[in-house]
Parts: structure tokens; sequence; C-alpha cells
């Protein structure tokens, strides 16, 4: 008897995605069908597991089980890459979750673990020291490609099995991701101010540094606009000896 092979592979994928919602093919044998389902969920639980550590310790293993199994089920990667599952998993809880029981942060921390691994093995060669600091001010300064400003509404850097915020915070919680010339992925945790002079580098490359302090300064229409570029350069300076700035 010929076999319809496309119909084949659909139903034998079917059934390892989603075995509680699909029948076995018929013609393999059961323990064989567990065995292939259990290696594949299992690599995708364990690719899961390392690349949100902290997510992984705040939930249960049945909330974690059914939290990756739903995303098996789920979502068509686009990618064909194991080391691109964690951003489909972001597009997955972003676009296909729905679930009430889930934390309300859940989102925003996996995107601050995704963010760190991100960065971690990012091809972008990793910035030296600075040199010449003493004339800052007068540099055209760049943000390092292997930095990161980011924005959540949840203080996500001290998520942990002992804080989880149930409600939104009064204040957003403004950070800056980075790789340093070690290799190694750091944050610090910054004001919205800085996090505003930042996004400014971003958005208009190539200018000295005093004229993006004055930018910030003029936005925050402080009465003493000197203080602003004042503290702002001695940011960026302690930045730049981070390799948060470059130039």
């Amino acid at each position: 008897m010929s076999v319809d092979f496309k119909a084949k592979q659909l139903e034998f994928a079917a059934y390892i995605r989603d075995p509680e919602n699909n029948l076995p093919p018929a013609d393999v044998p059961p323990q064989r069908m567990a065995m292939y389902r259990e290696l594949f969920f299992n690599n995708i639980d364990s690719f899961l597991s390392a690349n949100f550590p902290v997510l992984r310790t705040i939930l249960t293993d049945r909330q974690w089980f059914d939290l990756g199994q739903d995303f098996f089920a789920k979502h068509v990667s686009l990618s064909p890459h194991f080391s691109e599952i964690p951003e489909e998993f972001l597009d997955y809880l972003q676009n296909e979750r729905d679930s009430s029981a889930d934390f309300p942060f859940m989102l925003e921390l996996a995107h601050y673990e995704w963010v760190e691994m991100a960065l971690s093995i990012s091809k972008e060669a990793s910035p030296a020291k600075p040199q010449g600091l003493d004339n800052l001010q007068n540099l055209r300064i760049e943000l390092s490609p292997l930095a990161w400003p980011l924005a959540y509404q949840y203080p996500v850097h001290k998520i942990s099995p002992d804080f989880l915020p149930e409600t939104v915070p009064e204040q957003a919680t403004f950070l800056i991701v980075y790789r340093n010339p070690d290799d190694e992925v750091n944050f610090i945790e910054i004001t919205p101010i800085t996090y505003r002079l930042l996004q400014l580098i971003q958005e208009h490359e190539g200018m000295l540094t005093v004229d993006y302090l004055r930018l910030v300064a003029e936005e925050s229409k402080h009465p003493n606009p000197e203080i602003i570029i004042a503290g702002g350069l001695q940011i960026l300076s302690e930045l730049a000896e981070k390799t948060v700035i470059v130039f």
C-alpha cells in the first residue's frame, strides 16, 4: 500500500506536539511514540529552563510543564535554530499565551532574561576600554551595540521566589543591560532622565556629548539646566568607563 508521507509526517508531528489532543499513528508502537515525544519535548524544555532560569524557579513543576507544553503545542516557530527558541518563546508569550493564572509580570521577566541571553551570544565585538574621558563633553558619542536601555512596568531584576509583585508599582523600572570587554553581561538600574538621555543618543547618533546633555536639560525644564548638564556628564563618564558609551 502506498503511504502519503506528508500526511503521515503531520500525524506524527501533531501527536508529538500535543499528545492529549491527537492520536498517535496507528502503525507506530506506542512505546516508540512516547520515546520520540519525550526526546523532542525535553529538548525544548531544557532550552527554556536554561534561558529563563528565574521564570523557572518561580513556577511549580506542574506550572512549568504546562507552560512549556502550551508553547510546544501552539507556537509555530519560524526559525530552525535552537539558539532562537527563547525569542520564539517571547513571541508566544506576547501573542498567543492566554492564561489568567499567569503572573502579571511574566512577559516582562521573560524579556529581561532573553536580553541577557541575546547579549551574551551576540556576534558584535565587545568595545575596548575608553581613553581620553577628560574631554568627553566635546566628543561624538554613541551607545554601544552591546548596551540596551530597557523600561519595564515591574522591577524584573528583583523578581525571585521571595518577591512576586502582584500589582504594577507606581514607578516604572529603567535598566541598562550591557556586555563588557570581558564578555560579562551586567545591568545597572538607572533613573528616568538617564534613560531618556540614552534614548536621545540612540535617536540622534554622532552628536557631541554636550549637545545631548543640552537636549535632555531642555526637555526636563529644570530651572538650572547647568545642574542637569553637569550631572549628566558625570553619569556618561561612568557609563563610558563601563563601555556602555563609546566614541
